[in-house]
């Protein structure tokens, strides 16, 4: 019943989208949506804005059935715990996120004692979130964090859903209040097999695999996303 209520409202927020956004997404794989029931990992790179939820509009009903039942995902514990009316809508429409702190604690542990080779996973690399000037919060370059790497170091086999965000600062900067509507909603999106993904990687002496994820996914970030 808790999974029909959460697909019931991922279902009036791709219609409410549907008519307030329009939306371009370019596949850079000859795999699509078809292949979601097989995809262990979702990879969304270029977080921009809370709102980040609105791509539900883009996604077809399967799909949304699938991540309104088994998707897991680390989120910030100030987004998640620390703003109670977008932690309550996060997790209204999303059945698994971890609240995780920035500190060097035992939540990240916790997460990935609930991630296996099967399930659903999804991330957002960077971590935290670029503001208008491309850069973070502290003024610091948007770069990868290693959290990725730890979990395809579990993934064993299925694909993985690459979402290459043109971002949402057109439609919601961090620190405004009310969204723009009638805009278009921007991605490049692939799909790989993870084992084939892994075997991509240029491995060098002296780099281990966390370090080659995050220099690839940096790479992705960089050069997939449509602007």
């Amino acid at each position: 019943m808790i999974r029909l209520i959460r697909f019931i409202l991922m279902c009036t927020l791709k219609l409410i989208c549907s008519v307030l956004y329009r939306f371009e997404l370019r596949w850079l794989s000859d795999e699509n949506f078809k292949q979601f029931k097989d995809v262990r990992l979702i990879v969304f790179l270029n977080h921009t804005s809370l709102f980040e939820p609105l791509f539900i509009g883009a996604c077809p009903l399967s799909v949304l059935w699938r991540l309104s039942g088994e998707l897991i995902a680390p989120g910030a514990d100030i987004t998640l715990n620390d703003r109670p009316i977008v932690g309550k809508i996060y997790h209204s429409l999303l059945p698994g996120l971890v609240p995780i702190t920035r500190k060097k604690d035992e939540s990240w542990q916790h997460f990935m004692s609930l991630v296996s080779k099967d399930t659903l996973v999804a991330i957002l690399p960077e971590g935290r979130m670029k503001r208008s000037s491309g850069l973070d919060k502290h003024g610091n370059a948007m770069t990868v964090r290693g959290g990725v790497a730890d979990i395809l170091a579990v993934k064993e086999h299925g694909k993985v859903l690459f979402v290459y965000s043109g971002g949402l600062h057109h439609i919601q900067s961090p620190g405004d209040k009310l969204p723009k509507v009638f805009k278009t909603i921007r991605a490049n999106v692939q799909i790989m097999d993870i084992q084939a993904y892994k075997d991509s990687l240029p491995f060098e002496f002296g780099h281990d695999f966390r370090e080659e994820v995050v220099a690839d996914m940096q790479r992705r970030l960089e050069t997939h996303v449509p602007y």
